[in-house]
């Protein structure tokens, strides 16, 4: 896999994974869903990324609170219940084995069509749920090298487009955006909003430090992240001043750290834009106290 904050150590173990398919479980080769599913044929659905530590999802509540608003938002019934949900997500790692360093992809569509269309009345059945657990141990290099990235020419839509705090299944424009950065050889793309503010990445939310400060976007194109709103949290209670506020790129090149932060990666330096050197290109003392409070917190999390 190419460097970025989804970097893992790969791990033989996934080869032997279940798959958690609307109730039964699938080896990985055998894991299969209709081609008439929503979400293959017009990206109709939504989904959450989760992480297990010491045999507990870190920060559930939050996740289950954002995928059922999600799914309130586009009149999708999961047909689960808050409880059943977790359920589902416990037993995937008990029949896996699974207690540390694992990532959960839960992903939940409309469901198979009759036909394919984007009509909601030719579902047939119930929506389509799954569950892909695997063992994931982020690449230490990472979080201490960093990335880079670059501004691409796709933009963030506006909620009346699409609204970019839905985690949901139509991410073309990401992967257009992603696409882009790697031809002109960065790592990850970093978007602006309709405004030419910085929004978000194509895949994390982005931060930049100066004078001592956090700052983040205004959250209006961009997902509401669960490991963004922690950071800000614990900046705060840690007397560090964090902002959601407009920013532009000529903020970000002359800042004096930048980070960007994900479920999966926690949070990630940023040691060059557009081929320009943040600072002197290492990670910052900011972003590296973040770090340790961030795992601090996600500790504090599992053992309660």
């Amino acid at each position: 896999m190419a460097k970025s904050t989804h970097s893992a150590i790969v791990d033989p173990r996934n080869e032997n994974v279940k798959i958690y398919i609307n109730g039964t479980f699938h080896s990985r080769e055998n894991a299969q869903i209709s081609v008439f599913d929503s979400g293959f044929l017009v990206g109709d659905g939504i989904w959450e990324g989760l992480r297990l530590h010491n045999g507990k999802f870190a920060f559930l509540d939050k996740h289950m609170d954002r995928l059922f608003a999600g799914a309130s938002a586009i009149h999708l019934d999961i047909g689960l219940s808050r409880e059943e949900l977790i359920g589902a997500l416990l037993e995937t790692i008990e029949i896996n084995e699974m207690t540390d360093d694992v990532h959960v992809r839960l992903m939940i569509t409309r469901g198979d069509k009759k036909t394919p269309s984007q009509h909601p009345s030719n579902v047939v059945g119930g929506p389509n749920i799954v569950i892909i657990a695997e063992h994931k141990v982020a690449d230490p290099s990472i979080s201490q090298e960093g990335i880079t990235l670059f501004t691409v020419t796709v933009r963030r839509p506006p909620p009346d487009t699409l609204d970019q705090r839905l985690n949901c299944h139509s991410k073309l424009h990401e992967v257009i955006a992603l696409v882009q950065a790697i031809e002109a050889g960065a790592d990850e793309a970093l978007m602006l909003d309709p405004t030419g503010a910085v929004a978000t990445c194509n895949a994390t939310n982005f931060f930049i430090v100066k004078n001592g400060q956090v700052w983040t976007s205004t959250g209006e194109y961009c997902l509401n992240g669960i490991t963004r709103e922690l950071v800000i949290e614990i900046s705060r209670k840690n007397g560090i001043e964090a902002f959601e506020k407009p920013f532009s790129l000529t903020d970000v090149y002359s800042a004096d750290e930048a980070f960007v932060t994900g479920t999966f990666g926690g949070l990630t330096p940023v040691t060059k834009v557009d081929g320009r050197t943040i600072a002197d290109g290492k990670i910052g003392s900011v972003t590296l106290l973040l770090q340790g409070l961030y795992k601090e917190a996600i500790n504090d999390e599992v053992s309660k």
